[in-house]
């Protein structure tokens, strides 16, 4: 690969780097946590490269056109490295979403596996609880206290359809996407069967206690009493 192919293509990822750390579409691969050092090592990228550059068109020489033909076929291979560069430009990959829950095994979550004597807080006083799928599966699966029982809570998620159920998912992440796996919901009652997989859905309802159990990855059943379509929020996962 010619030097001058190399310093554009450092460019071109360091700014595809930084358009995305800029537009808030890192989230899809990351936590919000790593924004600062997406963003340092973009600039590093773009800097490097637009220095060496500058280096270059210094040092040029005028024999440097006898070259071109000899390095032609080099060239145009290494200039074909700049597609999924430009793609990240131009197109961004979406979240994770019903696909990767089909095909990646639920489990219990990290919070609540790491100790079944975990001890769960009392939920804060309201109608309606707001809480993130993670810790509602945590307290249907493995908070003996019972917290959940007659509580009416309100979760965010998409849907997902597999043998026969309609579930309300989220993907957990401790670092990147690439460690993701989700946690899923059971919906059970009426208004879900319009909704395709991917939708993202806003409901409330309350657990159906003893249904997060082992064999069935400790999915729990929310029995619904609301359900609404809502836009796919910025960072889609849960930690």
């Amino acid at each position: 690969m010619k030097r001058e192919t190399q310093n554009i293509l450092l460019i071109l990822l360091g700014g595809a780097l930084l358009k995305i750390t800029i537009n808030g579409d890192y989230l899809r691969y990351v936590k919000p946590a790593q924004q600062p050092w997406i963003i340092a090592g973009g600039a590093i990228m773009v800097a490097l490269g637009a220095i060496a550059i500058l280096r270059d068109l210094l040092a040029a020489r005028a024999t440097a056109a006898l070259e071109v033909h000899a390095h032609d076929h080099n060239t145009r291979s290494a200039w074909l490295l700049m597609v999924p560069v430009l793609a990240v430009f131009l197109v961004a990959p979406p979240a994770l979403g019903a696909d990767s829950v089909n095909r990646t095994e639920a489990r219990a979550p990290q919070s609540a596996s790491a100790s079944n004597a975990a001890a769960f807080p009392p939920l804060p006083a309201g109608d309606v609880v707001p809480l993130e799928v993670n810790d509602f599966v945590s307290r249907a699966g493995w908070d003996k206290s019972g917290t959940l029982n007659g509580r009416t809570v309100r979760l965010s998620g998409f849907v997902v359809h597999n043998e026969g159920n309609t579930m309300l998912a989220r993907m957990v992440i401790g670092c990147c996407a690439a460690d993701a796996y989700p946690i899923t919901v059971r919906l059970v009652g009426e208004g879900v069967s319009g909704f395709g997989d991917d939708t993202w859905l806003e409901v409330t309802g309350t657990v159906v206690p003893g249904t997060a159990v082992r064999a069935n990855s400790y999915m729990p059943d929310l029995t619904l009493t609301s359900v609404r379509q809502v836009p796919a929020p910025k960072d889609p996962y849960e930690y």
